[in-house]
């Protein structure tokens, strides 16, 4: 079994044109190969899925409902006289899947390619009749209407149209477009999305329709198709040349759910996770718009020679409006070995006139030289292997305590997550995995001694997922040490990959629990010490995900605890909250957090109408730009004019790479991140010293 522990409009018009009826398109059908497949599928997940999966009308309810809204999520092209003639399918959908039948929810698509083509003919001819774009009346646009009830005749979405057509109008007149460049640039949008569609074949539509079923589960279950196969076993094997991000749909946008260590956009440092790409392009190259585009078709665009450039138009996670996007360049590379080892630093800490010398281990992946290691080769790389090295090398620099750097780490080889804790103890469980028949296999490290038995911390994040939690879970859980950062992704569950008689298939099989019996899923690892964060965990990881497996528990299995960090909680929050208190980083994270989520609650429609528009995105930058100075006036740093800048000049994120120590003269100028880095090893210190007394207290 393969363990992966590892986005009233003013235009005047002397007719009003209506879509009375589709336009007629090819009709799309499914191959016996996609029949077969589906029979295949269904039989997988009722037999071979983690959780017990019922096919029952509850779950043909759900699985349409899903399909529907992977087909038209903004309720924008269907009316309700065009489901209606499928409504049967919400109870019986399982029998549909079971029997291979497939051509209703073939033709329910082919509905809604004709509907979609419709629209965008329609955007184009209004497009064609010398408009002019007004931006002064009163107008909004809802922007979420997932919850919207079906349109009943064409004229409710004509008007939901108008709007959305003014608002593309209007994004690109904030841009400082004219109206002719508006014009040429919706119209190569729309005629671009048209023509994509336009390419749709039989394997895209039973993919939706597969993806509509497996989501009904979980959301790592999931069909590959052939072409889809392809790039997974390319992503595996880590030779795919691109820009090392993962990618994922969100909405009609594309969405950076997070980079990879050691890759192009993680060492270039212009993207972030929740970032939204809206436009691709090559070196030389146009830009392509790819609002609406599907996600593989946008990673292909993105893929490309080593060595080329790739650009891309990018609206940052924290931006106010989706006007404020940047255009960054990111040179495309393969992703090695060296660019994710650990390495280590020294950070001296002066308290009372004494240097106190801690380290540091930042862990990128969990990875292995599997080559290496089958060809016998004495000297293969992997994590633990590294970390050892760089243990030895910090104890040689004699410091008082060593942390754990797991941000942003997503997982990678569940053996070397065994191994790595195994460095810290003298044998022991370390993690618990129960598979689909209630099985429960006890990994653990088995060799006895510990390579480091001193103040031990673990560093973690929001993308701190899979191997990273099993490790941070297991330190805790053995009071080994201090986990400190924010809540961990929550993704505790196993997948395997499996052959169809046409495509594959990904299969939750299994799931992690902690040696406590608490499982990682959903819930992830909490911290002993929170810190504030700029990752959303509304927005990412496993909790914000549809049809997430439940937090869980086993029995718990014996082991011996190393130490009792819980004791002195109490005492190290007073002293970490009253460094936080004087830290212009935590502090400007703590409120940039609270006014990220009261934005997000006003953001739910937008003005039409440019004054009113400009005005409420320069009220809400006000906002960011005057936090972002609050901080830059505690640091001694020169104050920005645009809120914009700040990402440029010094990026507030949680994906920093700096490698200063804490004797560096720039420190007072690091960003946030940086701040995490020197609070935990501060934090430890303190950790140090009061385990250091009470071994005193004690003789």
């Amino acid at each position: 079994m393969s363990l992966f522990a590892t986005l009233s409009r003013s235009v005047a018009l002397a007719v009003t044109l209506v879509i009375t009826s589709p336009t007629v398109l090819a009709q799309l059908e499914p191959t016996e190969e996609q029949r077969q497949a589906a029979v295949e599928i269904a039989d997988s997940l009722r037999y071979g899925h983690y959780a017990e999966v019922s096919f029952d009308q509850a779950w043909s309810e759900e699985a349409f409902e899903r399909y529907l809204d992977i087909l038209d999520g903004q309720r924008a092209y269907l009316l309700s006289s065009d489901i209606a003639p499928y409504r049967h399918l919400e109870t019986d959908l399982a029998d549909t899947v079971f029997e291979g039948g497939l051509n209703e929810a073939f033709a329910l698509y082919d509905r809604l390619s004709e509907r979609h083509t419709a629209r965008l003919e329609w955007l184009l001819e209004r497009l064609d009749d010398d408009t002019t774009f007004e931006f002064d009346g009163n107008e909004r646009l809802e922007l979420e209407r997932e919850d919207a009830a079906w349109a009943d005749n064409q004229s409710e979405l004509d008007a939901l149209w108008e709007k959305r057509l003014k608002n593309d109008a209007l994004t690109l007149a904030l841009s400082d477009q004219d109206n002719e460049q508006i014009v040429k640039n919706l119209r190569q949008r729309y005629e671009g999305q048209l023509s994509r569609l336009r390419q749709t074949e039989s394997e895209d539509v039973f993919g939706l329709i597969m993806a509509a079923i497996t989501g009904t589960i979980d959301p790592h279950t999931s069909y590959l198709s052939p072409r889809q196969g392809e790039s997974f076993d390319i992503q595996m094997s880590l030779s795919l040349e691109g820009i090392g991000a993962l990618l994922q749909s969100d909405g009609e946008y594309v969405k950076v759910s997070s980079l990879v260590a050691g890759g192009p956009a993680e060492r270039a440092g212009v993207l972030e996770p929740a970032d939204r790409i809206i436009a691709v392009g090559q070196e030389d190259g146009d830009m392509v718009n790819v609002i609406g585009m599907r996600l593989d078709n946008v990673v292909d665009l993105i893929r490309g020679p080593k060595g080329s450039v790739v650009r891309l138009d990018v609206v940052p996670a924290q931006a106010v409006d989706m006007t404020r996007s940047q255009i960054v360049e990111i040179t495309r590379d393969t992703v090695d070995l060296e660019d994710q080892a650990a390495q280590s630093e020294v950070i001296d800490v002066e308290r009372d006139g004494t240097t106190h010398r801690l380290g540091v281990i930042e862990i990128p992946t969990f990875y292995v030289d599997f080559d290496a290691w089958q060809a016998g080769d004495e000297d293969y790389r992997s994590t633990t292997r590294d970390v050892a090295k760089e243990i030895k090398h910090l104890k040689s620099q004699n410091v008082e305590g060593i942390v754990l750097d797991l941000r942003n780490n997503g997982g990678g080889a569940l053996q070397e997550a065994n191994s790595l804790i195994g460095l810290f103890i003298d044998r022991g469980p370390t993690v618990q995995v129960r598979d689909a028949e209630g099985r429960i296999n006890l990994y653990g490290d088995s060799e006895a001694g510990t390579l480091y038995d001193g103040p031990l911390g673990v560093l973690v994040n929001r993308l701190s997922a899979s191997a990273s939690e099993i490790l941070a879970g297991a330190i805790q859980d053995y009071g080994r040490g201090l986990v400190m950062g924010s809540s961990t992704f929550g993704k505790g569950t196993v997948q395997t990959l499996s052959d169809l008689s046409h495509g594959e298939i990904k299969l939750t099989r299994a799931k992690f629990y902690r040696i406590s019996g608490e499982s990682t899923q959903n819930r992830g690892v909490e911290p002993d010490i929170d810190f504030p964060t700029l990752l959303d965990p509304e927005r990412i990881g496993e909790s914000s995900l549809d049809n997430a497996l439940k937090w869980d528990t086993v029995q718990d299995v014996q082991y011996r605890r190393y130490g009792e960090p819980e004791r002195y909680l109490d005492a190290l929050l007073a002293t970490h909250d009253a460094r936080a208190e004087d830290n212009p980083n935590f502090r400007y994270l703590e409120r940039q957090s609270s006014l990220s989520q009261k934005l997000r609650e006003q953001n739910t429609s937008v003005s039409l109408n440019r004054e009113q528009r400009e005005r409420e995105t320069q009220a809400q930058e006000a906002e960011l730009l005057s936090l972002e100075n609050q901080r830059r006036r505690a640091l001694g740093l020169e104050e920005l004019d645009e809120w914009t800048d700040a990402r440029e000049q010094d990026p507030l994120n949680d994906n920093g790479n700096d490698s200063g120590s804490a004797d560096n003269d720039e420190d007072e100028e690091m960003p946030v991140d940086r701040a995490h880095v020197l609070e935990a090893v501060e934090i430890l210190l303190d950790y140090a010293q009061l385990q250091s007394a009470q071994r005193f207290v004690n003789r």
